[in-house]
């Protein structure tokens, strides 16, 4: 199975292609889309729908996994990440792709082991885990610790672990 994974925002996407099984994962690319500020968010948010259209014509994913909405206290942050999360859905939708969502706190269990890890703590795991050299910036280490989460709810004997929610 070939996996698109995204952590969803209007300036900074993280994102990974991964492939494989939950036993043993490929890494095949890593990046955050980083959006100029001077872009309004229209233009942002066309810019990571179509940054995300190109990745899933280049890789060619069967799945795309997306972290899922998360408790904020700011009204106006809630929007414009869900502004952000539909431009990852409708470039899905487009390709035809089933997405599946994972709650963070589920994703840092699965890479971490504790729900409630900070940052660096799942950037260096995703290490660890997929045998990377280097550390990848944190926007790209949370969608490859999603990409990780969905191999393993896709997985009999780890699926119970995790929500698996088709969006």
């Amino acid at each position: 199975m070939r996996v698109l994974s995204i952590d969803p925002a209007v300036r900074n996407t993280g994102y990974a292609v991964i492939e494989g099984e939950a036993r043993k994962p490929a890494v095949l690319a890593y990046d955050v889309i980083a959006i100029p500020k001077r872009l309004p968010q229209s233009g942002a948010l066309a810019a990571v729908r179509t940054h995300l259209a190109n990745l899933i014509q280049k890789f060619e994913p069967d799945e795309v996994a997306v972290e899922g909405i998360i408790y904020v206290q700011s009204h106006q942050t809630a929007i414009t990440m869900g502004a952000a999360r539909a431009a990852v859905l409708i470039a899905a939708a487009d390709a035809g792709l089933p997405v599946y969502e994972y709650p963070p706190k589920k994703v840092k269990s699965a890479v971490v082991g504790n729900g409630a890890a900070d940052k660096s703590q799942v950037a260096f795991m995703v290490r660890a885990l997929l045998g990377l050299s280097e550390t990848p910036p944190p926007d790209a280490a949370d969608a490859l610790a999603i990409g990780i989460a969905h191999l393993q709810a896709s997985d009999p004997l780890k699926a119970k672990l995790l929500e698996r929610r088709l969006v």
